[in-house]
C-alpha cells in the first residue's frame, strides 16, 4: 500500500513540528550562558522574536542588545543547521517551525515581529 501526496505532506509537517519541539528543548540550555540577559532584554523590549527563529532587536535598544542578539543567533543557527543535516530538511524549513514556536511561547508584552517584517507587541 502507498502514501497518498496529501499523507505525505501530513507527515512532513507532523516530522518537522517534532523535530522543532526537540529542537527548542535541545538548543535552550545551550543558550544557558545567556539566557538571563536575553529574558531580561527581551522583558525590557529591547529584543524579540523573528519568525524565522532568530532573535532580533527593536528599534531604539542599546547596542548591548545588539551584541546579545548576534551572540543568540550563532548559537541557534548553529543548531538548525546541526538539525536540518541531520534529518536532510532545509534550513529555512527548521528555522520557520522554530520560529512560529518560539513566537508562540512568546509572553503578552514583549515583541515579535510579523511576517511582514514589522515590530508589534503580542
Amino acid at each position: 500500500m502507498t502514501r497518498s501526496p496529501i499523507g505525505r505532506r501530513h507527515f512532513n509537517r507532523l516530522a518537522l513540528s517534532t523535530l522543532a519541539a526537540g529542537l527548542l528543548a535541545v538548543a535552550m540550555p545551550q543558550l544557558a550562558l545567556a539566557q538571563d540577559a536575553l529574558a531580561a532584554a527581551k522583558a525590557a523590549g529591547q529584543l524579540g522574536e523573528r519568525p524565522d527563529g532568530m532573535v532580533g532587536v527593536v528599534p531604539g535598544a542599546p547596542a548591548s542588545a545588539q551584541a546579545l542578539a548576534q551572540q543568540v543567533n550563532a548559537q541557534r543557527l548553529a543548531r538548525y543547521q546541526e538539525i536540518a543535516k541531520g534529518n536532510g530538511t532545509a534550513l529555512d524549513k527548521v528555522q520557520a517551525v522554530a520560529g512560529q514556536q518560539l513566537i508562540e511561547r512568546t509572553p503578552a508584552g514583549q515583541f515579535v515581529m510579523t511576517a511582514a517584517g514589522e515590530w508589534q507587541r503580542k
